[in-house]
């Protein structure tokens, strides 16, 4: 009887694990096949905006397009104002590009999600020592601005995908869209690298597991790289993408170790174009992320993705796109959409149109990127740091200019179907 009891008590709690776990899961959002799929297992068509330039900026988004990587414009910067006060501006940029407001409009407005692009060294203080998994001291305040951002997407009932813009060394030639130094070894030549991202997405995953806010990881944003011809700067040609393939299962595994819940998220060589050899990942909760930029917005311009979701039974998402005008938006989200894909749109803000919030550049800020540009002479520190910080100001939600039409082309009457439960 004893024996018998005991055994009783083993299923019971075996019976109660496996109830647990199966309900904790149904906590998220996840992949179900060809589908993505909300906390109640209904389908979810992500509609959100790139919060694109906060944590990493691109030239183009800075009136600097000359420029192209944020290490560059920084630097020039710094030469004119100082490291001091070139510090004290991207401070300012940090503390005013993205508030609560810009998260409430969005909420508002109808969008369910955000793509956050992170900048690896945003989370990374310090790294000493031999071993990646135990040399690096993460820095509080990248993970700070990212509790923030949760709080106010939960308060909106929106979700957030994690996305690794900006990676150790770089994923590709394009320097603009990872802050590359051309100069030092990218992420695909460096073993040290690659370890710093994986324990970089290890600890993410460690922090987050069990927020349900989080959609998803988006592992690596847009490699762009020649593997086998190094004449192939993009990877367009590549046909074997191996170094890219085993850098995901073994950035998959690490995060597997500590979080099961998430959604993760990838995405091919070509800026989210090329998929040979790629596929498939050991990961059943995965998805794969295409980037739509200037293309035809007819059945045949995705016909190779749809493919790619019968083939390996795994849902699509358009993890960027934009730059476009209003007409080719509100094509490009219908056309998604009838195919069931979600999508995320590049970017909420920048200088310059084309997106839902513009930043407006002051007298001081526009003489400083004119120099920048070679097309004027050299501002005195002061006038140059006013501008800057005058810039960081305006960036704020409440002094942006608001483009209605694109939220429109985005979000049509018959796309405004709310937040997600």
């Amino acid at each position: 009887m004893r024996h018998f009891l005991l055994l009783l008590v083993s299923l019971s709690a075996i019976s109660i694990m496996w109830l647990v776990s199966p309900l904790h899961a149904q906590g998220f959002v996840r992949a179900d096949h060809k589908q993505i799929v909300d906390a109640k297992g209904n389908p979810l068509i992500l509609r959100g905006l790139g919060l694109g330039g906060w944590m990493v900026q691109e030239g183009y988004m800075m009136g600097l397009p000359n420029l192209k990587a944020q290490r560059v414009i920084r630097h020039r910067i710094s030469e004119i104002i100082g490291e001091t006060k070139t510090e004290q501006f991207y401070r300012a940029w940090q503390d005013n590009a993205v508030t609560k407001a810009d998260i409430d409009a969005m909420g508002k407005w109808g969008f369910n999600s955000v793509r956050l692009p992170m900048h690896w060294n945003l989370f990374i203080k310090d790294m000493s020592g031999k071993d990646a998994g135990n040399r690096i001291v993460w820095n509080e305040e990248g993970f700070r601005r990212v509790d923030a951002l949760i709080e106010w997407l939960k308060a909106n009932h929106m979700y957030l995908i994690l996305d690794m813009h900006a990676a150790p060394g770089g994923q590709g030639h394009d320097i603009a869209i990872s802050d590359r130094d051309p100069n030092s070894p990218s992420l695909w030549d460096s073993g040290e690298n690659q370890a710093t991202m994986i324990a970089l997405w290890s600890e993410i995953a460690r922090r987050y597991k069990d927020e349900t806010t989080i959609a998803g990881y988006d592992l690596l944003n847009e490699p762009n790289w020649g593997f086998q011809d190094a004449e192939d700067k993009g990877g367009c040609r590549e046909t074997a993408n191996q170094p890219l393939h085993d850098l995901y299962e073994r950035t998959i595994s690490a995060i597997r170790a500590v979080d099961t819940n998430h959604m993760l998220i990838i995405e091919g060589n070509c800026w989210g174009n090329n998929y040979a050899g790629v596929l498939p990942v050991a990961d059943h909760n995965t998805v794969l992320s295409f980037h739509k930029y200037w293309t035809p917005t007819t059945q045949e311009s995705i016909e190779p993705f749809l493919k790619l979701r019968e083939q390996y039974d795994m849902p699509l998402w358009n993890g960027e796109s934009g730059e476009n005008t209003n007409d080719w938006y509100a094509r490009a989200v219908a056309l998604q959409e009838k195919n069931g894909i979600g999508w995320s749109w590049w970017p909420l803000k920048k200088i310059g149109r084309g997106n839902p919030l513009e930043i407006q550049a002051n007298a001081n800020y526009r003489r400083l990127t004119a120099y920048l540009r070679g097309e004027g002479k050299k501002p005195s520190a002061k006038d140059a740091f006013a501008g800057l910080m005058q810039l960081a100001k305006d960036s704020r939600f409440d002094r942006n200019i608001h483009h209605q039409a694109t939220i429109d082309a985005l979000l049509g009457p018959a796309r405004k179907s709310g937040n997600p439960d």
